[in-house]
């Protein structure tokens, strides 16, 4: 840190015996009685906050932090510790580390703390390998993760308030705060640990509630279960609102902002164009915006250490906007003022990683806006871990401030383009209900939404039929904002289109009385900021023909990912669908790597949305159609070295005429199918 402890130097003379002149009996009386403090070591694993002289204090003496964020749900377990390794030799003291609630009680009172998601192992990797952890157990953490964090069961009420002092969501928080908390404290710095401060929430001054109860229950909670020496503090845009409602007295005030100006999402309801997702406060020099974004935490928090929890790297990508970037220069320039100033710095994201899976959450600004699957935020650490241009021009920055590790940066992993993989069509989705929902459908008059049916991912199938004769096109329509959040439209196993949560909300179709009318729903990631997040899916409203609603609903609950772990349908036997190729269906086909198993991407040349799974592992959402993102990660750790890989691709709008993928040694983004070059296909 630039900045050094004032101390007063007394001559020690004057209030002890000179220790020369002591026998050693005498010496060892008065070091026993602690009178010759000035030459006592200082006070072994403390962490806290010096507000006189506006700094941590680490171990007694001044300490300033460089820390970055990596979440360990977003990264493979096999690779995380070359991604820490990769964050220490670039200079960080520290990591920034989100729990997601929901990533460890699937559902209420079931814990799942293993493989991927055992994060006392993540947390102890991080201490042997030397890093120091800013931990933010929640509840709620937004981080585009699938409802900030919170389980979807929560919805299970569906009047529930969620962050608020609602006695259901509090009793709900309550029972997985004394799960997680007591894994935490003996992690503790004071206790031996290396993690030196707990947020408590995150950024609840976005969130309409306001609920000071709220966060005065949660700091009880805190403080019953990891007591009263550990470092508690709140992140914060830097807008007066946001401060005002997500600080509370004895929580340490931090705040979060961006290069060459502080960034805010706006919430909902703020005005302005959909796309202004993210708007600039100020606009004027960098070393400005600095000054400017610490002088509303010191608005908040008179004294004490600077701090910017969230400074922003890149950002996220939404599916249909173009990818978001950075440049180097502007993130090293904006780290060097703040480093400058003496402040302490996390950087969001050193490393982005993936959404496997469901797991990637979305926005809402007037519209639903939801997220990629690739959660590379344009970090220092590329998704597949790869140090970039940008760590360099980091790493630069603090070496300019304090001594790099000794040794070289590790180099990114070696990756492997397979090369084109033919694929099968297997069966349409129609055809095997009978796997994908082996309970059998509910029936109800009216349709239910996933939360209702306790599905808390994936997709649902809506069922009824035409209740007359249609020979002249009829309207089929969802009231607006109904269909949550995608729905694919089939009459008689005939693919008819997509309705959409925010875009077409209705079909022109005919046929017969009685003929099958089949809604498949896809839930694409519950809202994770701002708005009010009870984000219901499914059909929350019912389908009209020509006005008139449609009844008696058979609803499947498919359990497609427990199927494809299974090992189907590559252990089921062979069946073909001479079918079309539009409409859900699925595809299969399996590669051999030669005798190694690197990373790798895979690309969807002539598809249009779907999953894909790898050896029954769920690598997330492709949507080359709508962009930017056009590749999958593939983590080498997912892969069979010398033996067949199986492939598992659910396509839901229409495969091309001869299937395959294209597996490369790089990722493409920022582009759509329209735009996408054929030399790559």
């Amino acid at each position: 840190m630039a900045s050094t402890s004032t101390h007063v130097t007394v001559t020690t003379s004057l209030l002890v015996p000179s220790t020369a002149r002591m026998r050693p009996p005498a010496l060892a009386l008065l070091l026993t009685a602690g009178l010759l403090h000035a030459q006592a070591a200082p006070p072994a694993h403390s962490f806290h906050i010096d507000y006189d002289g506006d700094c941590f204090r680490k171990d007694g003496a001044p300490f300033r932090y460089i820390a970055g964020s990596i979440h360990y749900a977003r990264v493979p377990r096999p690779a995380w510790r070359d991604r820490l390794l990769k964050m220490y030799m670039s200079g960080l003291s520290a990591v920034q580390v989100y729990i997601p609630w929901n990533y460890h009680e699937p559902l209420p009172g079931l814990y799942d703390f293993a493989g991927d998601r055992d994060m006392e192992a993540f947390l102890d990797l991080t201490a042997e390998l030397g890093l120091l952890v800013i931990l933010r157990p929640g509840p709620y953490i937004c981080a585009e993760w699938e409802m900030g964090g919170l389980p979807a069961w929560l919805l299970w009420k569906p009047d529930i308030v969620l962050r608020s002092s609602d006695p259901d969501y509090l009793a709900a928080v309550d029972s997985w705060l004394h799960v997680l908390l007591p894994k935490i404290k003996p992690r503790l710095y004071q206790n031996g640990g290396n993690i030196i401060s707990v947020q408590v929430e995150n950024e609840y001054g976005s969130y309409y509630a306001c609920d000071y109860n709220y966060l005065r229950h949660l700091l009880g909670t805190f403080r019953a279960l990891l007591g009263h020496d550990v470092l508690l503090f709140t992140t914060d845009g830097t807008q007066a609102d946001e401060l005002r409602c997500g600080t509370l007295q004895g929580l340490y005030a931090t705040v979060d902002f961006g290069p060459g100006a502080p960034w805010k999402r706006r919430r909902i309801g703020d005005g302005g164009p959909a796309s202004d997702l993210l708007q600039p406060l100020f606009v004027i020099s960098a070393g400005s915006n600095i000054t400017e974004a610490f002088g509303a935490q010191r608005r908040v928090q008179p004294k004490g250490p600077l701090v910017n929890s969230e400074y922003y790297t890149g950002w996220l990508d939404y599916w249909g906007e173009a990818h978001a970037s950075i440049s180097s220069a502007q993130v090293a320039r904006g780290l060097a003022d703040m480093l400058q100033l003496g402040a302490n710095v996390n950087m969001y994201m050193f490393q982005g990683g993936t959404n496997f899976a469901y797991w990637s959450g979305a926005d809402f600004k007037e519209v639903y806006k939801p997220v990629t699957t690739s959660y590379d935020y344009d970090a220092p650490l590329s998704e597949a871990g790869d140090p970039t241009e940008k760590l360099f021009a980091i790493r630069t920055v603090i070496s300019k401030f304090q001594a790099l590790p000794v040794g070289p940066m590790p180099p990114a992993t070696p990756k492997y383009a397979y090369g084109r993989v033919a694929l099968q069509k297997y069966a349409n989705l129609l055809d095997v209900l009978d796997i994908l929902c082996p309970s059998g459908p509910i029936q109800s008059q009216f349709p239910l939404t996933f939360e209702a049916i306790k599905q808390a991912h994936g997709f649902v199938l809506y069922r009824t039929h035409l209740p007359r004769d249609i020979p002249d096109p009829a309207t089929l329509s969802a009231p607006p904002h109904s269909v949550c959040d995608r729905g694919y439209v089939m009459l008689q196993k005939e693919y008819q289109g997509t309705l959409e949560r925010d875009g077409q909300t209705a079909l022109q179709m005919t046929g017969s009385e009685g003929a099958t009318l089949d809604l498949l729903v896809e839930n694409m990631g519950r809202i994770n900021f701002g708005a009010n997040t009870s984000d219901f899916k499914g059909l929350l409203g019912n389908l009209s023909l020509d006005s008139s609603p449609l009844s008696s609903w058979l609803i499947y609950p498919l359990a497609i990912d427990t199927a494809v772990q299974q090992g189907w349908p590559h252990a089921a036997p062979t069946k073909s669908s001479s079918r079309g190729g539009a409409g859900p269906a699925f595809y299969s086909g399996a590669f051999e790597t030669p005798d190694i198993a690197w990373d790798t991407f895979v690309k969807f040349p002539g598809w249009s949305k779907g999953q894909l799974w790898i050896n029954g592992f769920n690598l997330g959402r492709y949507w080359p159609q709508r962009g930017p993102q056009q590749t999958l990660f593939v983590p080498g750790s997912v892969l069979y070295p010398g033996r067949p890989n199986n492939i598992t691709v659910l396509e839901l709008e229409g495969a091309p005429p001869t299937p395959f993928l294209l597996f490369l040694d790089r990722p493409f983004f920022n582009t759509t199918l329209s735009r996408s070059t054929a030399a790559t296909e």
